[in-house]
């Protein structure tokens, strides 16, 4: 049986997918904009197979029709394809205004299964031929929730696949500093969904922003690049959670040209205490704050969270709270495996290295 890895609120809303699929299939362009909720994905070339974090094989022969997500981050992935109208139900769905633009008005038609975790029963009997999964697998440590068996996901005739870049990423064994598995993600599910051509579109907008950034600062040394904490506020502030280097975060801060001032942390998220934040004293931090919904309510939220950095006597003494270096960039944005990863390096890169990025 595998469970899923938890990590309090940040797990509510990870992102990531599988691993390389075959074929390129058709789709509509349309850069960052995903089809109509309705659209159907066209006919991709199959089969295609993906893997889990441990290899095990999923072959699909066809394009998937009743497709169940975990969470916003792959509901979004599958919006962005046009593969929104094969959406029959998702868990952890996207409050309203969270998503971007058009997308928000197209994940409001989907049904919502379960607030948080889709409850076993409901989700082997939502008719689903498959079940997108966002959380870690393979008994990595935890769980939530009761999970059905890889047996019960056969018996109901859904398959199960995960997406990668967040499910597989404390295992990794290595470093994460790229994008890449991200864009595997992305690619691999346009390959099970058919949307193989808007996949390729979606991903070479990201490597067009990020290889601009990289050319522009990708060559500052180690020594003189800033450094950086992700501030995650909404996993509590009694004690700072870091983002390590196998989380996708660290990738978006070392390609933006700084210094993860947690990268010698190896796993994705770990409890630290404050004196190792004083201690690594930082240059720069980004507020890490969830989309609340509304510009007002995300905007009060930062507010809360520098004032909170300012006020306390362990964190106000920081270089960078001292010199008023907060970034207000969301933390999904940052910390979930998509699309707007790439905006999000350019963000960083153009406050830390201005006059460098256009």
């Amino acid at each position: 049986m595998r469970s899923r890895v938890w990590w309090g609120t940040t797990a509510a809303v990870l992102g990531g997918l599988l691993v390389a699929g075959c074929g390129d299939g058709g789709g509509s362009g349309g850069g960052d904009k995903a089809g109509p909720a309705d659209e159907k994905p066209a006919t991709g070339d199959y089969p295609v197979t993906v893997t889990d974090c441990m290899g095990a094989k999923t072959t699909f022969s066809k394009a998937p029709e009743k497709i169940v997500t975990s969470n916003a981050s792959s509901l979004e992935l599958l919006l962005r394809l046009g593969a929104g109208g094969n959406v029959i139900g998702t868990g952890f769905p996207p409050g309203k205004g969270t998503l971007p633009g058009e997308l928000d008005a197209q994940a409001r038609k989907v049904k919502v299964l379960g607030q948080s975790v889709i409850p076993k029963e409901k989700l082997l009997g939502s008719g689903a031929d498959l079940y997108i999964d966002t959380f870690a697998s393979m008994n990595m440590g935890g769980g939530m929730g009761d999970a059905p068996t890889e047996e019960e996901f056969k018996a109901a005739g859904i398959k199960h696949i995960y997406l990668k870049s967040t499910a597989c990423a404390a295992r990794n064994k290595g470093a994460v500093t790229d994008l890449s598995a991200v864009e595997a993600d992305i690619t691999s599910l346009g390959a099970v969904t058919g949307t193989g051509a808007k996949a390729k579109e979606l991903v070479d907008g990201m490597k067009g922003k990020v290889d601009a950034v990289r050319k522009a600062v990708g060559g500052t040394a180690e020594g003189e690049r800033p450094t950086y904490f992700f501030f995650d506020y909404d996993a509590g502030t009694k004690q700072p959670t870091a983002v390590c280097n196998r989380q996708v975060a660290n990738a978006v801060i070392t390609l933006a040209g700084a210094r993860n001032v947690f990268a010698d942390c190896d796993g994705d998220y770990k409890q630290v205490g404050w004196e190792d934040v004083i201690s690594r004293n930082p240059d720069w931090i980004q507020l890490g704050v969830r989309n609340r919904g509304s510009e007002a309510a995300n905007q009060k939220a930062f507010d809360e969270a520098q004032k909170w950095l300012e006020s306390n006597p362990a964190t106000k003494g920081l270089k960078a709270v001292k010199e008023g270096h907060f970034l207000r960039i969301g933390s999904e944005r940052t910390t979930i495996g998509g699309v707007e990863n790439a905006d999000t390096v350019k963000e960083i890169a153009k406050a830390l290295h201005p006059g460098k990025i256009g």
